[in-house]
């Protein structure tokens, strides 16, 4: 029954991505180099270097887009590249026969020239010896020709094996790991060499973040420096322009120390990078050798401080930033306080001013009237008077005073009308604004 339009079109990619990467099959004596080229963000730097590999030593060019790539140089040199989010590894392989151990095996045939391309870019460089049959004796007993670090770590490791290193870096840029093949099972060698270059890798990758964490904790203090005369003055002041100018101060550290929150991204994939170191040591089994630490014990001893000073810098951040933001929360809402405050006073007064002009107004409005009734009836007397001398039977003092109450009811009441025709007129303007 046909199936292929069943799948969901990311099935296939999914599941080829568990045998993506499988381990190094190695068996015999070995020698290993192992680079992990790490670009700061340039990301075409990875596959431009493998592509240029393949072109020089004839190689087979893989497609752009990959994420890791397998070659070989005849039956005794392979390759092993890995595209990784922030880095690449190129891993290098050649059966060793002879005793020359930490030497340029496993990488004398590629030309000088693509070495030269590393410029500022190599941040794991490690030479891996595998010894086994009768070498395997004499290789335990002169550990110390070959690495000679002030610190010797050491462990039996999946039952059948021993690792010797230092994790420093001697004069030829390379750092060391013996191996001791006392009885691997089938493809144990290679996986254990994978799971020690692994673990100083994400070593090195979860580093990164200590020299980022050094800064960080100068510029937080300088900021905690800063934020301190800023409390102290949100204690003591007195409100008004002075808040509003510590809440810009605050809000100006505020920016500040959301700006260092750049740093978060390389804290988060340190975290992530060391629980694969942690991982990578307890897939070993160690065991212990008299007399030397184990490598877990090592990393216990000199790695795990430099997490933890990562780990704390960045909760120290957290915290002051947490800080800022209840300061300006404090600040803010006295802030605005104080503004509602200032509102409430204002509306009061402008609420006082309008009853004033109201009093005013009827005042005036009564004043009106009375001026107006006055002006009628005057305008009323003189034509009585002048009624009266032609010689009609009138009073006109007596007929102005009938008519003061009638003239100034009528006035009033024309007053009024003329006030709530223009009331009207006022209220429809705003509708007929909005309907245009």
């Amino acid at each position: 029954m046909p199936h292929a339009n069943m799948d969901h079109p990311l099935r296939d990619s999914l599941a080829r991505e568990l045998h993506a990467r499988p381990f190094l099959r190695i068996g015999g004596p070995a020698s290993l180099t192992h680079f992990a080229i790490y670009a700061d963000g340039d990301t075409a730097v990875h596959h431009a270097l493998l592509a240029d590999l393949c072109r020089l030593t004839g190689l087979e060019v893989p497609a752009d887009g990959v994420t890791h790539y397998s070659g070989r140089w005849g039956d005794h040199k392979q390759l092993k590249w890995e595209r990784h989010t922030e880095f690449s590894t190129f891993t290098f392989v050649a059966r060793r026969g002879d005793a020359d151990y930490f030497s340029d095996l496993a990488t004398a045939h590629i030309p000088a020239e693509w070495f030269d391309s590393f410029a500022g870019k190599r941040l794991v460089a490690l030479r891996m010896e595998l010894v086994s049959g009768e070498a395997a004796a004499h290789a335990r007993d002169h550990v110390r020709e070959w690495i000679d670090g002030p610190t010797l770590a050491g462990s039996h490791v999946l039952g059948g094996g021993e690792v010797f290193c230092d994790w420093t870096i001697p004069p030829d840029g390379f750092t060391r790991f013996l191996v001791i093949d006392n009885g691997f099972r089938e493809v144990q060698g290679g996986r254990l060499l994978q799971r020690l270059y692994e673990i100083e890798t994400y070593r090195m990758m979860a580093l990164l973040a200590l020299p980022v964490a050094r800064e960080l904790g100068r510029s937080v203090d300088n900021l905690q420096r800063s934020l301190a005369p800023l409390m102290r003055s949100m204690d003591t002041s007195q409100g008004g322009r002075h808040d509003a100018e510590l809440l810009e101060r605050l809000t100006h550290l505020a920016v500040r120390i959301e700006a260092l929150a750049e740093s978060g991204n390389r804290f988060s994939a340190s975290r992530a990078y060391e629980k694969l170191v942690l991982a990578r040591i307890q897939e070993l089994r160690e065991e212990r050798i008299e007399g030397i630490p184990t490598i877990a014990e090592f990393m216990e001893r000199r790695f795990a401080p430099a997490m933890e000073t990562c780990r704390s810098v960045w909760a120290r951040h957290e915290q002051f930033a947490g800080r800022v933001a209840r300061a300006l929360d404090l600040l803010r809402t006295r802030v605005n306080l104080a503004q509602e405050q200032d509102t409430t006073r204002l509306l009061e007064g402008m609420d006082q001013t309008a009853r004033s002009q109201l009093r005013l107004q009827h005042a005036v409005e009564g004043l009106s009237v009375a001026a107006i009734s006055y002006y009628v009836l005057s305008l009323a007397g003189t034509g009585l008077k002048a009624l009266h001398a032609v010689h009609l039977p009138l009073d006109p003092e007596l007929i102005k005073g009938v008519l003061i109450l009638p003239v100034v009811l009528l006035v009033l009441r024309a007053t009024r009308r003329s006030k709530h025709a223009g009331q009207k007129a006022a209220a429809r303007r705003p509708a007929a604004n909005r309907a245009a």
